[in-house]
């Protein structure tokens, strides 16, 4: 029989891992990405977008679940808009992080939020402020290093986690549909696939699209699942949308997370009847 003590240290270790690894992933794409190109627009501006995210969580907590959140969920939103808006103003960082966070307590399907916080808020401001807003957009350019750092990190943390398929079939399916682009428009094929090589689609990648809250459950629903964000994102680029990604996940992800919770409802319900 398992000694208890150790058994209940390697549970509070599971699950600090689980909290934290993705924190820290995200940091080490902020300090490779900035040290590399600059990305930041500032650091009062990172400030801004992590402390609105800080407050948010703490007040919805409080407000509609009766307690204090763990914040490593508003550190990642926080610095995903950090690192993601660009704006010559400060507002709206902060409310980009107050929307995404937000959309966890307000915009809610059987108990789940069905959008991913991060890529809520940054669709809201493309949409509700596309004069002040626009998206990070660079890549690495022929400084692979970083790249392939963060890849090599971010693979084996979200192996770790058990989401790295989630992340192989988009980068294969983006790769894939990448080729008929290429056909499509006469671009050449590395043209197609370099923005998979910008901090932009690091974060989209590891954090956005493997989201344990925003991910359906059934495995081959994540096998699915981001192969139609890559689908959707090619039909965007051929339209000359130019976040495509974001659109593709904020139409997709949701749409999926609902379709799975209505039909275990239903399941669920026939069960009882019958």
């Amino acid at each position: 029989m398992p000694d208890f003590t150790t058994t209940f240290f390697q549970k509070i270790k599971s699950i600090q891992y689980k909290s934290y690894t993705a924190a820290i992933l995200i940091t080490c794409i902020l300090i490779a990405a900035h040290l590399s190109f600059g990305i930041l627009g500032g650091y009062k501006k990172l400030g801004i977008a992590i402390g609105a995210s800080f407050l948010v969580e703490i007040i919805m907590g409080r407000l509609f679940l009766g307690k204090w959140r763990n914040l490593s969920s508003a550190y990642i939103s926080g610095i995903s808009v950090g690192i993601l808006i660009r704006s010559p103003m400060f507002w709206p960082y902060a409310l980009c992080s107050a929307l995404s966070i937000s959309s966890k307590y307000v915009l809610r399907y059987k108990g789940r939020h069905i959008w991913n916080p991060s890529n809520f808020g940054v669709v809201a401001m493309l949409i509700l402020a596309s004069n002040s807003v626009a998206v990070l957009s660079i890549q690495w350019g022929n400084n692979l290093w970083p790249m392939l750092v963060i890849w090599v990190i971010g693979s084996y943390s979200i192996w770790k986690i058990k989401r790295f398929h989630i992340c192989a079939t988009y980068v294969i399916s983006f790769l894939f549909f990448a080729v008929f682009r290429s056909w499509i428009t006469g671009d050449p094929y590395l043209a197609e696939i370099s923005p998979i090589t910008g901090p932009m689609y690091q974060l989209f990648v590891f954090f956005m699209i493997t989201d344990p809250r925003t991910t359906v459950k059934a495995k081959w629903g994540q096998y699915a699942v981001p192969f139609a964000i890559a689908f959707l994102e090619f039909i965007l680029r051929l339209n000359e949308f130019v976040y495509a990604p974001f659109y593709a996940l904020f139409i997709v992800g949701p749409t999926a997370m609902y379709l799975e919770l209505w039909w275990k409802s239903r399941t669920q319900t026939q069960a009882v009847q019958s």
